[in-house]
C-alpha cells in the first residue's frame, strides 16, 4: 500500500526524522512508497532525483522562487556522491540572471537566500538509478567566515557580469561559488549585455558551490574522504 505525500513538516526536527527514514534506502524503495514511477536514467529527467526527495520529506515551494520548505527557511539539496561519500560534481544553487535581474547587494540575492540554510542529502552510487541509495542528511548553515567568503565570490562574479565580462568569467573564478552554464540544451540561450553594452545572446548560467568546498562539509559532518 503506497503512502500518500507528506504534508510539509512543521520544524527542522521532523524534517530531520522524515531525512533519518530514507537515509540507507534506494531511490526504488523510496519511489515505490509512494507509488511513483522511476525513470531509466537522468539524461531526460534532471530534476527528477530531487523531485522524488522533495516529494518524500513534504517540500512545498515547488517551482516558486522561495526556499524548498519556506516555512522554516531550508533548501534542499541532493548531492551525487561516490562510493566515499565525495562528490562527485558542483551543486547547483541557483538561475543567474544575465539580463540586469541580477540584485545589487548580496543581502538581497536569491543566491544568498538559497544558502542561509540547506539539506544536504547524499546520493550515492553511479549505477542504475533505481538502485542508487540515499544517504545521511546533514542540515548546514554557513559560519561568519563562510558567509563573507560567499559574498565575495557572488560580487567578484556579479561584478563582472555587470561589466559585460562574461568571456573572462569561467568556473575558475570564486573560492567557493562559481559561474557554470546552465541550460536544458546546448541551444538555450539568453540576453546579456557585453563589454560595449550591447545586447548578446548567450548561453544561460547558474551559480554553483565548488564541488571540493561541498566535500569539505560532509566530511566535517561525517568524517569522510575529502577531495584532493
Amino acid at each position: 500500500m503506497t503512502e500518500p505525500r507528506p504534508r510539509p513538516p512543521v520544524d527542522d526536527a521532523e524534517l530531520l526524522v522524515r531525512a533519518q527514514r530514507i537515509a540507507g534506502r534506494s531511490v526504488v524503495q523510496v519511489a515505490e512508497r509512494f507509488g511513483l514511477p522511476v525513470p531509466p536514467n537522468l539524461r531526460a529527467n534532471k530534476g527528477w532525483l530531487g523531485q522524488l526527495v522533495e516529494y518524500a520529506l513534504g517540500a512545498s515551494a515547488a517551482s516558486r522562487a522561495e526556499p524548498d520548505f519556506p516555512h522554516l527557511g531550508i533548501e534542499l539539496k541532493t548531492v551525487p556522491v561516490d562510493s566515499m561519500a565525495r562528490p562527485r560534481e558542483s551543486t547547483y544553487v541557483c538561475v543567474a540572471p544575465l539580463d540586469g535581474g541580477l540584485a545589487s547587494t548580496w543581502e538581497e540575492s536569491w543566491c544568498r537566500r538559497k544558502l542561509d540554510r540547506v539539506l544536504f542529502l547524499p546520493v550515492v552510487g553511479d549505477g542504475p538509478l533505481a538502485t542508487r541509495v540515499l544517504g545521511a542528511a546533514l542540515l548546514w548553515a554557513p559560519s561568519e567566515e563562510e558567509r563573507g567568503r560567499l559574498q565575495a565570490d557572488w560580487e567578484e562574479i556579479t561584478e563582472r557580469v555587470v561589466r559585460g565580462d562574461l568571456e573572462g568569467l569561467d568556473a575558475r573564478v570564486g573560492e567557493i561559488l562559481q559561474l557554470r552554464p546552465k541550460g536544458a540544451t546546448a541551444r538555450d540561450t539568453t540576453w546579456t549585455l557585453d563589454a560595449d553594452a550591447q545586447w548578446v545572446q548567450t548561453m544561460p548560467r547558474g551559480f554553483y558551490l565548488r564541488r571540493a568546498f561541498t566535500a569539505g562539509l560532509l566530511q566535517r559532518a561525517f568524517g569522510v574522504a575529502s577531495m584532493s
